[in-house]
C-alpha cells in the first residue's frame, strides 16, 4: 500500500511544500530544508538506516544524516519544507516506478521511501554527464518531492523515442529511461556553440523531467557579472573613500 502524504505546494518561482501529519505519521527530510513545524510535530535525525546508509547519501551528494518529522499529537499538525535556491518543488508518485534523478533534487519524502546511489552503466556517461558516476535513486510506495531550478517541463518518452539534454538540465527520469552521453558533432558547434562537448541522451519508454535554470548555470552566470563590475566597485569605493575625506575634514 502506497504511503500517500497531505500536501500543498506554495508560491512560484521560490516553492515550498506544507505537508501535513496525521497523528503518528512522519516525513523525512534533507537537513537544513525545515522551515517551521506546528505544535506536536517532534524531530529526530539520524543515518536512516546506519553507518552505511549515511555513507551513501554521502556520496549520492546529499548530507550524512537525515530528519525525520513525526506527528506526537493528537491532532493533525503541519511542517514545511523548502530547498536553498529559487525553483520548483515536484511531487513524485514512486508507487509508479523508481526514478534517478540529480544528486541534489531530493528534497523530502513520505517516511517509506528509500534515497540509494545508483552508478551509471556507460563509461562516458559516467565521465561527462554532469553527474559523474553517480545518480540518485528514489524507490518505494509513496510521495518523493524534488526540487529544481526555474520551471519543470515533464515530457513522456514513447518507446525508442529519444531526447537529447543538455546534461545540467536533467533533473530526473523514470528508471525505464535509457541514459546516455553522446558528443555534439562539428568542431564550431564543440568549441563555440556555449553548450559545452557533450549532451544527454534520453531514450523511452518513460517519463523524464528538465529544469530550465540549473543552479550551476545561474550561479555561473552571477559570478560572471560580479567579476565584469569588479573594476567599477573599486572605482566607486576610491571615490566614496575620497568623499568621506572631504567631509570628515570639514
Amino acid at each position: 500500500m502506497a504511503d500517500q502524504v497531505d500536501y500543498e505546494l506554495i508560491g512560484d518561482d521560490f516553492q515550498a511544500v506544507v505537508i501535513t501529519l496525521d497523528p503518528g505519521e512522519g516525513v523525512r527530510a534533507e537537513p537544513g530544508s525545515m522551515m517551521w513545524l506546528e505544535d506536536g510535530v517532534e524531530m529526530a535525525t539520524s543515518t536512516g538506516g546506519g553507518l552505511m546508509s549515511g555513507l551513501k547519501r554521502m556520496v549520492g551528494g546529499e548530507k550524512f544524516f537525515i530528519t525525520t518529522f513525526t506527528n506526537e499529537g493528537r491532532a493533525r499538525s503541519k511542517v514545511g519544507f523548502a530547498a536553498d535556491y529559487p525553483g520548483k518543488i515536484l511531487p513524485v508518485d514512486l508507487s509508479m516506478g523508481s526514478i534517478l534523478c540529480q544528486r541534489d533534487a531530493y528534497l523530502c519524502s513520505a517516511q517509506g521511501i528509500e534515497v540509494s546511489v545508483v552508478f551509471t552503466r556507460r563509461l562516458g556517461a559516467g565521465f561527462f554527464g554532469g553527474e559523474g558516476f553517480i545518480l540518485q535513486r528514489l524507490s518505494g510506495h509513496g510521495t518523493a518531492f524534488i526540487h529544481a531550478g526555474g520551471h519543470i517541463i515533464e515530457r513522456e518518452l514513447q518507446h525508442g523515442e529519444s531526447l537529447r539534454v543538455d546534461t545540467g538540465c536533467i533533473v530526473g527520469f523514470d528508471e525505464s529511461v535509457d541514459y546516455d552521453i553522446k558528443m555534439i558533432k562539428g568542431l564550431k558547434s564543440k568549441f563555440f556553440g556555449g553548450e559545452g562537448l557533450f549532451y544527454a541522451v534520453l531514450t523511452g519508454p518513460g517519463k523524464c523531467w528538465i529544469q530550465t535554470t540549473p543552479f550551476s548555470r545561474f550561479a555561473n552566470r552571477v559570478l560572471s557579472a560580479a567579476g565584469g563590475n569588479r573594476g567599477e566597485k573599486k572605482r566607486g569605493g576610491a571615490i566614496s573613500g575620497v568623499l568621506g575625506d572631504i567631509i570628515g575634514g570639514d
